[in-house]
């Protein structure tokens, strides 16, 4: 019974580690097609800012968003508890909203983010 118990813990710290090991890759990627001084806390475009379609860019239009997203999750599964699962649905909603945000200032900004906006999804290639 322990050998089981034991097991199930570790299948579930390696569930662990990769999902958040798939958050740092996608945030890495991101990063390599996106100028590091584009990224700000707080939504808002930058003077002379140019929209980004490479690379992950490609399929999602928030990828640091989904790296924070995922690397989060692999914390709040390391020690799920209802304060981590609070935490971590707070975390996506406000990255959601910032997303919402970011949207309509580059609807505003350039008349190409609403075709873009169309062949992509928020956070999930295919899916959301």
């Amino acid at each position: 019974m322990g050998v089981m118990l034991l097991l199930a813990h570790y299948r579930f710290d390696l569930l662990s580690i990769l999902v958040f090991s798939i958050g740092a890759v996608v945030g890495l990627w991101a990063l390599t097609h996106n100028r590091l001084g584009n990224f700000n806390i707080e939504p808002e475009l930058r003077e002379n800012c140019e929209l980004v379609t490479t690379g992950i860019y490609r399929w999602i239009r928030h990828p640091m968003y989904a790296s924070v997203t995922l690397m989060m999750l692999g914390v709040a599964l390391m020690d799920p508890s209802a304060v981590q699962w609070l935490l971590w649905l707070f975390l996506v909603n406000v990255l959601l909203l910032k997303a919402q945000r970011e949207e309509s200032l580059w609807l505003s900004h350039d008349p190409c983010y609403l075709e873009y906006r169309g062949k992509t999804k928020y956070f999930i290639p295919y899916i959301l």
